[in-house]
């Protein structure tokens, strides 16, 4: 069964006139766009700076709209305002109508049952109707929770505290571990320069001064770090940030020692890992090393944000959500 979800803009729309709609006007009508294909084509011709993941998510939801939701198949509709559900079946074949609303001309009739209080739903369905896409799949349960509340007009059975702690907490599980991937992809997609000054900006957030060295031959230092910005007052900390897919070996660090004074420190950024050997190369290493991987990074981006410099957080914007505690 195939579930929409909208914003709650047609709400009222959507019920009078017995339809769902979907945008992406600009691509014009999908009557003759009978696969995914010719569709993720026209998205690209119509939006040619569209990255390749937009392009697919969008071509998924246009065909999932137009071909693979069938006649009879439950629809649910939310309004925010609200808080409550609108539930039907898919009566009709996809069509073109921009009368319904110029900017979702993309059209279904359907067949409403009538509403549903999001309160008499359980605590698993409210989490999978959170989810934020234009148009998704709900599972067989969550479809037989909706036709369960519509008919008894009664809530679910009382979930236990517990339950509902861990169902609340797996949820927001989720959402960090989505955050941290997605944040590690932005920072993946910086060129090297951006990198290295994201790596100068975090090591300034945690109280040293930095020097960064100019693109070109460094003799193994990109920044160095110290309390007085200079390297004489201790500690002096050396940096090398290699920006690259494969996994950093021995022998890059065995290099990078190589120039190290007996009081320095080092630390070596790799968004590509480290081998096995360099791993034991840096524990036998002469000086105090750090390695830190893309995944440290991050998280020691997040815990210092708040004190990057706004040149630093521009190179990677993050937004501050709040979640009942």
């Amino acid at each position: 069964m195939k579930s929409g979800r909208f914003s709650g803009r047609l709400y009222n729309a959507f019920k009078e006139k017995a339809v769902i709609a979907i945008g992406w006007s600009d691509i014009g009508p999908l009557t003759h766009l009978n696969t995914r294909e010719k569709i993720a084509a026209r998205v690209a011709t119509t939006w040619p700076e569209w990255k390749p993941q937009a392009v697919a998510m969008s071509a998924g939801q246009l065909y999932r709209f137009r071909s693979e939701m069938k006649i009879g198949d439950y629809v649910v509709t939310y309004d925010p305002s609200r808080r409550v559900y609108l539930l039907g079946e898919i009566a009709g074949d996809y069509r073109w109508d921009p009368s319904i609303d110029a900017d979702d001309p993309n059209v279904r009739s359907v067949t409403w049952q009538g509403e549903v209080s999001r309160d008499l739903l359980s605590v698993r369905s409210r989490n999978s109707l959170g989810a934020i896409s234009t148009l998704f799949q709900l599972s067989a349960d969550v479809i037989d929770d909706l036709l369960r509340a519509h008919k008894s007009h009664q809530p679910a059975k009382a979930d236990l505290a517990a339950s509902v702690e861990i169902a609340e907490e797996d949820v927001f599980k989720n959402i960090q571990e989505k955050a941290i991937e997605f944040t590690k992809d932005r920072v993946n997609a910086l060129d090297w320069f951006d990198l290295q000054e994201l790596v100068a900006g975090l090591l300034r957030a945690m109280g040293y001064k930095t020097r960064v060295s100019p693109a070109g031959a460094d003799r193994g230092k990109d920044i160095i770090a110290s309390p007085d910005g200079f390297g004489f007052e201790s500690p002096r900390i050396v940096v090398e940030v290699k920006h690259r897919q494969g996994a950093i070996g021995s022998p890059a660090i065995r290099s990078f020692l190589g120039g190290r004074h007996p009081q320095d420190k080092g630390l070596y950024v790799s968004t590509g890992g480290f081998s096995k050997d360099a791993l034991y190369e840096a524990e036998r290493a002469s000086i105090p090393l750090s390695l830190m991987t893309i995944d440290d990074l991050v998280e020691a981006v997040i815990q210092n944000y708040d004190r990057l410099d706004i040149e630093t957080q521009q190179l990677l914007p993050l937004k501050r959500i709040y979640w009942p505690a």
